[in-house]
């Protein structure tokens, strides 16, 4: 089975690693289009060791494609999805827009792949980047033992709030060395040297909708009785998110017993060992495809209680590497069409 793609947002740096991952992944791509707003037409991208100009997405004939990977902001998703799934395409999106939607599945291949199989809007929704990598560590965990409630601190990388963002830390970076004035246009405070703990909107009650998204979202993937609370904070790294969590089962879980369980679970890699300092950072996850986990311990303030350290790079599990892998579920299971 061949499929033929487009990617959305292919010159930013979602869309950018969406193209690298079908590449490296060996998706059974027939064509490849690369798609972007008319400021961008003509823009070359990678996709292995071929070039693809950038089509004018407004002109694009969405027909002669079977599937869209969407990475272009949840405003453009609400504007295009619909139609491009109405011209016959499976749309996965990145952004927010319908994550929440009750007949949009939000899918983890990992956790919920089986949600797959009800999507009667042509539309699959990719979870927020921060929650993806959490709920593939939690998964196997509440499988065994039952989680009641998970208290997580998220480390979260300047990538994830795009490439401007990127740009910004490094020129603050730079600058601080030859005493510039620090300007801020995307983040509240300065990022370089500093951390932030706000991303995206405050909430009424005190959250964000960061950590908001958090909860609501490991609900929908995982199940709607675990109780989460989150505090999301921007840090200045380019790629990697971490994630410090704290989850009380119903069960016993002890973290001997954690740590073997999740060195056979599916997308998980376990590095963890003290006396040797072996841990992940967000530095040694960029280019990987695992999520990792660390720091496995029990926490004897509550009866059933571990702590663990959970990183992964944001851009690819976050992001695009969940996108083509439900891409890949869809080939899988025969729900898109062949264009042979």
């Amino acid at each position: 089975m061949s499929v033929r793609v487009a990617v959305f947002g292919a010159t930013g740096v979602v869309g950018k690693e969406m193209l690298a991952i079908l590449e490296e992944r060996m998706f059974p791509a027939s064509d490849v289009h690369a798609l972007a707003s008319r400021r961008s037409i003509g823009v070359e991208v990678s996709y292995g060791d071929r070039t693809l100009k950038c089509a004018d997405l407004e002109n694009f004939d969405f027909s002669k494609v079977d599937l869209v990977l969407m990475a272009a902001g949840a405003d453009a998703a609400r504007e295009w999805a619909p139609k491009i799934a109405a011209a016959g395409a499976v749309v996965i999106d990145n952004s927010s827009a319908f994550r929440m939607d009750d007949d949009v599945p939000l899918i983890v291949p990992e956790v919920n792949p089986d949600a797959i199989d009800a999507m009667p809007r042509n539309i699959i929704a990719n979870p927020n980047c921060s929650t993806a990598q959490l709920v593939v560590a939690l998964k196997p965990l509440h499988d065994r033992a039952i989680i009641k409630r998970v208290v997580v601190s998220t480390y979260q990388s300047v990538s994830g709030a795009g490439k401007d963002a990127m740009d910004e830390l490094w020129t603050q970076t730079r600058g601080i060395f030859v005493n510039d004035p620090v300007t801020k246009e995307q983040f509240t405070r300065q990022i370089a040297f500093n951390v932030i703990p706000h991303i995206d909107v405050f909430m009424k009650g005190g959250d964000t909708k960061e950590e908001w998204k958090m909860t609501v979202e490991t609900q929908k993937i995982l199940d709607p009785a675990i109780k989460l609370t989150a505090t999301c904070v921007r840090v200045p790294t380019f790629v990697g998110h971490a994630e410090a969590v704290n989850v009380e089962f119903a069960q016993p879980m002890p973290a001997k017993e954690a740590r073997a369980l999740l060195r056979e679970s599916p997308g998980l890699m376990v590095v963890d060992n003290p006396d040797e300092d072996a841990y992940v950072t967000p530095v040694e996850c960029v280019g990987e495809f695992a999520t990792f986990v660390s720091r496995l311990r029990d926490d004897p303030t509550v009866e059933n209680g571990l702590n663990f350290w959970c990183v992964s790079d944001n851009l690819r599990k976050g992001a695009a590497l969940n996108a083509v892998q439900i891409a890949e579920l869809l080939v899988n299971r025969g729900v898109l069409k062949s264009a042979a």
